[in-house]
């Protein structure tokens, strides 16, 4: 288990301090993916450095497993470091070595045998989908192969926590999801708690189990990652959830509202019931969605008819069938919440 209590970290410059981290205070659980989610400048690289002490905070307490590392001496804490793996956004392989020699790398210098390196390396790009390339170098390498070489090389001390930070930022829509199916494997089939640092909640809502939300330095909320999606309670959160929403704000007829998919069976058509019950025509404004293992997850913006008994009659059925929905105001912000999110 990773805990972080009252973290603050300050830079000096030649201007002045700088805070990156102000009382920042997390639990992340064994076993999970733990996303967390903000701006540039919001604070979550300094983060989750703190977390293996690449940076040292200023003040507050990083306890991992019981143990807290400020109390650990360079030699405790360098082995503790050998059950936390870190990949970053720009894969630092290194280029004079083969795929299979940079995965060895971390256990040639942890004084592994070089046959018993090479024995783990293979067995981790067998993992990652990259057997056929251990001979290769880097520069022969897709972006997305590079990042699954990254993630075994992290993997190869086999470590308990795995942080990464925006390690698909650079990557396209599809190689992204490769990684992060990727990263769930890893996660499943090995036990790996993975922190996840990222500015895009599509990552968020495709892998993590819970998040914390960034903002200027400090956390605005935390929780389960159905329930963020769902009522955003911060500003930074509902503008890393609901950008799009800029979209219909010109839009002009009847009242507007936002649906939340949290998990309802795929199958289910929501939309079909709601016209058939309620005997009214809706507008599909904006609409993103995904499977997940047979569950819809996302949101889609309605727009109601004009005639307010209309109008009423699908509120009606909304609130009768615990269906959270958000009435938006012109500019496409949330006024109110109501029942329970869809699943």
């Amino acid at each position: 288990m990773i805990e972080l209590k009252n973290i603050c970290k300050e830079f000096k410059t030649q201007k002045g301090s700088f805070t990156a981290l102000r009382d920042v205070s997390l639990d992340i659980n064994d076993g999970e993916i733990f996303g967390i989610i903000g701006l540039s400048g919001a604070g979550k690289s300094t983060l989750v450095r703190c977390i293996n002490y690449l940076e040292k905070p200023t003040s507050g307490q990083v306890i991992i497993d019981g143990r807290e590392l400020g109390a650990l001496n360079k030699k405790e804490l360098l082995k503790l470091r050998q059950n936390i793996g870190m990949i970053f956004q720009g894969f630092n392989l290194l280029e004079q070595r083969t795929v299979l020699k940079n995965i060895c790398f971390p256990l040639e210098i942890s004084g592994r045998s070089k046959a018993d390196a090479q024995k783990r390396a293979r067995e981790l790009l067998e993992l990652v989908g990259l057997s056929d390339k251990e001979n290769a170098y880097p520069s022969q390498l897709s972006g997305g192969q590079k990042q699954r070489v990254a993630i075994a090389r992290a993997m190869a001390p086999e470590p308990k926590y795995l942080l990464c930070d925006e390690a698909t930022s650079a990557l396209d829509p599809d190689t992204t999801r490769s990684i992060l199916e990727l990263m769930r494997e890893i996660n499943r089939k090995l036990g790996v708690t993975i922190v996840v640092i990222t500015h895009e909640m599509k990552v968020i809502d495709t892998i993590c189990d819970r998040v914390a939300v960034m903002d200027n330095s400090i956390v605005t909320e935390v929780g389960e990652v159905a329930s963020v999606f769902a009522e955003p309670k911060s500003e930074i959160a509902k503008k890393l959830i609901l950008p799009e929403l800029k979209t219909v704000e010109n839009i002009t007829g009847g009242e507007r509202i936002r649906l939340i998919y949290n998990g309802e069976s795929s199958f289910t058509p929501l939309l079909s019931n709601i016209i058939l019950s309620c005997g009214v025509p809706l507008n599909i404004l904006h609409a993103e969605t995904k499977d997940i293992y047979g569950k819809a997850y996302g949101e889609i913006i309605l727009q109601l008819p004009e005639d307010s008994r209309s109008a009423a009659r699908v509120k009606n059925y909304l609130n009768a069938n615990n269906i959270t929905y958000s009435v938006l105001e012109g500019g496409g912000k949330n006024v109110g919440n109501t029942s329970q999110a869809v699943g």
